[in-house]
């Protein structure tokens, strides 16, 4: 069986979600502390999101570690079926979240009375950190689509 770098139970795989569980919670950091983020629907919907990739990526991280150190990547079928699957539903939440909420960021840097600027800069490094644990969800999720038909 072929070797897939990134895919679950890899060095580079632990990487990914490392990284991922890094940029989520920045993301979720930036937007939540000092910032009354609960005023729009778009940054509850980014919290809410990331409080969820948080602990799903943290989790496959460590299973990534354990494979990692026991040189034994996981290959079931049913488990692989269901972290790709995750990870997908994931990928797609966290993408809708970073757009929802860099097009409201938007808005209210184009008025300068609505947004300060301390809060601004907070919901654009938000609103950042969300894409990057995006693009590193999707590639999660593609290495893993990409390892199923070998099993």
């Amino acid at each position: 069986m072929d070797e897939v770098p990134g895919s679950i139970g890899t060095t580079f795989g632990l990487s990914l979600r490392l990284l991922e569980t890094i940029f989520s919670t920045a993301s979720l950091l930036f937007m939540s502390f000092g910032v009354e983020f609960y005023s729009y629907t778009a940054f509850c919907y980014l919290v809410t999101t990331m409080g969820l990739v948080i602990p799903w990526s943290f989790t496959l991280a460590l299973v990534d570690g354990y494979s990692v150190v026991i040189k034994c990547p996981v290959r079931q079928p049913g488990i692989l079926v269901i972290i790709a699957a995750g990870d997908w539903v994931l990928s797609v939440l966290t993408l809708a979240a970073a757009s929802s909420t860099a097009s409201v960021v938007d808005l209210l840097h184009s008025d300068k009375s609505a947004c300060p600027p301390k809060f601004c800069s907070r919901y654009q490094l938000s609103a950042a950190m969300a894409f990057l644990t995006w693009s590193l969800s999707l590639a999660s999720a593609l290495l893993n689509f990409w390892l199923l038909p070998s099993l």
